[in-house]
Order: structure tokens, then C-alpha cells, then sequence
């Protein structure tokens, strides 16, 4: 049978670690992007056509695409802790097998 443990128990911990804080973190930028936050106009890649016409909707836009790419890398950081959870579960029981 093939064995689905491909980390150590060290890289599994810090990846669920890491995880955990990617998700906080991602989840308050997009909400914080989504709410249009003047704090964060600097990390909205607009350009000076952006200005022409409706310039407040064209950079609202830009905050809640901005707020929806944090909300999907979010989602990805979910992914990569469970995958990291089963991985400490694995090197546990790995732990209690007798060889």
C-alpha cells in the first residue's frame, strides 16, 4: 500500500502554521479591500485611465477585485492547512506503528 506521507513532521507543523496566519491575515485584507479602506490606495493598481469618466466606481472596482484575489488566495491557504493537518495526523500515527 502506498504511503500518503511525503513531509516530515517539522515541515508539516510549520506549513499548518504558516497556513493558519495566511488565512487570517488574507481574510482581513479582503474584507479590509472590500470595505474600501484609504489605507490600502497603494496596493490598488490603477492607471490614469482608470481617472477618466466614473474615477470613484473605476477605483472601487479595482479595491473589491483587489479584495477578491486575498479572498481566493485565502481559500488556497485553507487548502494547503488541511493538506498540512493530514500530514501531522499521518506522522503521528507513523509515530505509534510498529516496524
Amino acid at each position: 500500500m502506498a504511503s500518503l506521507l511525503f513531509c516530515g513532521p517539522k515541515l508539516a507543523a510549520c506549513g499548518l502554521v504558516l497556513s493558519i496566519w495566511g488565512v487570517i491575515m488574507l481574510a482581513m485584507l479582503g474584507i479590509f479591500f472590500t470595505t474600501h479602506s484609504a489605507v490600502l490606495i497603494e496596493d490598488v493598481p490603477f492607471t490614469e485611465e482608470d481617472f477618466k469618466g466614473e474615477a470613484l466606481q473605476n477605483i472601487y472596482s479595482l479595491y473589491n477585485k483587489v479584495g477578491y484575489n486575498c479572498f481566493i488566495a485565502a481559500v488556497i491557504y485553507v487548502g494547503i492547512g488541511f493538506l498540512s493537518f493530514c500530514q501531522v495526523r499521518l506522522n503521528k500515527r507513523k509515530e505509534y506503528l510498529v516496524h
